[in-house]
């Protein structure tokens, strides 16, 4: 399966040949925000709007994956401003649910035959997760299948989260913003879209990014592994069997290898001009796609993703802090998400004739 993953679904000519479908929804997504601005104010006025960030990235990320897997974007007929349906809400919920217990702690993983009592209801909270308010079943088991889940899953939590977080970090730091922008400005300017050919000139764009995953990763510990044999890694003893948990947080803001790590601060990767290495990193100093044999196949497809959505959001609107706010709060909840989703005022700064109808 991983061969045909990597070979068919993730290769770069494949990527390529899908590049119409996600340039599709990162046209609509110009296009659901611009339409939000549009209704605050009249026809002639370029008012602005209040946006949910998380909403509309979590879901531009789903659009693209079905658009690639599906070649649609709706489960149903779908609506004319581009904003998700009831369906695609339920969507999201299900597999952020399932997302959160994937790196929960159940004693059944170290207990297996406590595994039928599902005492801490993991089990249940994740059947309910692909079930409506009826108890019945959201998709059968053909499309659950179809859907190739794991890829979903894969793709929906780092982008929306990278982008929320560096987002408010940056609007907490207004002249990162700045810079960031002014970088669009100059290597694409204001007559055209970016496009994801102009992802390897966006250095400062990736820089961001790339900070937004040091300092925020999407949970405390990676996913777990089992060592295959006895081993000892600088100088600790590891027995074969043992579960390995990296933690993600110690690696991003371990002060030995970053300065100042609790600081949100892209120059740490225009130093060393790792942002030549889009969004993975090799050396482990964080932990984006890791490495090796178990590493992420979808990282050049998840660099995409994250920097082309990025990159159209800092282009396509001018973003501030609402006016009843100070700063953006930046809490983290118990998975390391925003606490609160982070919901910031967009005014479209391109030509009108430049957001999709």
């Amino acid at each position: 399966m991983r061969r045909v993953l990597t070979h068919e679904i993730l290769s770069p000519t494949r990527l390529g040949w899908l590049l119409a479908k996600r340039t599709q929804e990162a046209d609509n997504l110009l296009q659901v925000i611009y339409n939000m601005c549009k209704r605050s104010g009249d026809s002639n006025s370029n008012v602005g709007s209040i946006v949910n960030l998380r909403t509309v990235c979590q879901h531009f990320t789903a659009n693209v994956m079905r658009r690639m897997m599906f070649n649609k974007r709706y489960y149903g007929k779908g609506r004319e401003d581009g904003e998700p349906c009831a369906k695609e809400e339920e969507h999201i919920q299900a597999l952020f649910s399932m997302l959160l217990h994937i790196y929960a702690f159940s004693i059944s993983d170290y207990m297996p035959y406590l595994k039928p009592l599902d005492l801490d209801g993991n089990e249940k909270a994740v059947k309910d997760a692909l079930k409506d308010g009826d108890g019945k079943p959201l998709l059968s088991v053909a499309e659950i299948k179809a859907q190739i889940m794991e890829l979903l899953l894969a793709t929906m939590d780092n982008p929306s989260n990278v982008i929320e977080w560096a987002l408010g970090e940056m609007l907490n730091q207004p002249e990162q913003l700045q810079k960031a922008v002014d970088e669009i400005d100059r290597v694409v300017g204001k007559e055209r879209l970016v496009e994801e050919s102009d992802i390897p000139n966006l250095h400062y764009v990736m820089a961001c990014a790339r900070e937004a995953l040091r300092l925020h990763p999407v949970s405390p510990f990676n996913l777990p592994h089992i060592s295959k044999a006895d081993i000892t890694v600088a100088g600790y003893f590891i027995p074969k069997g043992s579960q390995l948990w990296i933690s993600r947080l110690g690696l991003g803001r371990n002060p030995r290898v970053w300065e100042d790590p609790l600081r949100f601060n892209p120059e740490h990767h225009l130093n060393d001009k790792s942002y030549e290495l889009g969004l993975g990193e090799p050396n482990l100093r964080f932990i984006t796609f890791t490495r090796g044999r178990r590493g992420c196949m979808g990282g050049t497809l998840g660099t995409l993703l994250t920097v082309l959505l990025f990159a159209r959001l800092l282009q396509g609107f001018t973003w501030s802090i609402p006016h009843d706010l100070e700063k953006i709060g930046l809490k983290e909840d118990d998975q390391l998400f925003l606490a609160k989703p982070l919901t910031v005022y967009a005014v479209p700064r391109l030509p009108a004739h430049l957001y999709p109808a």
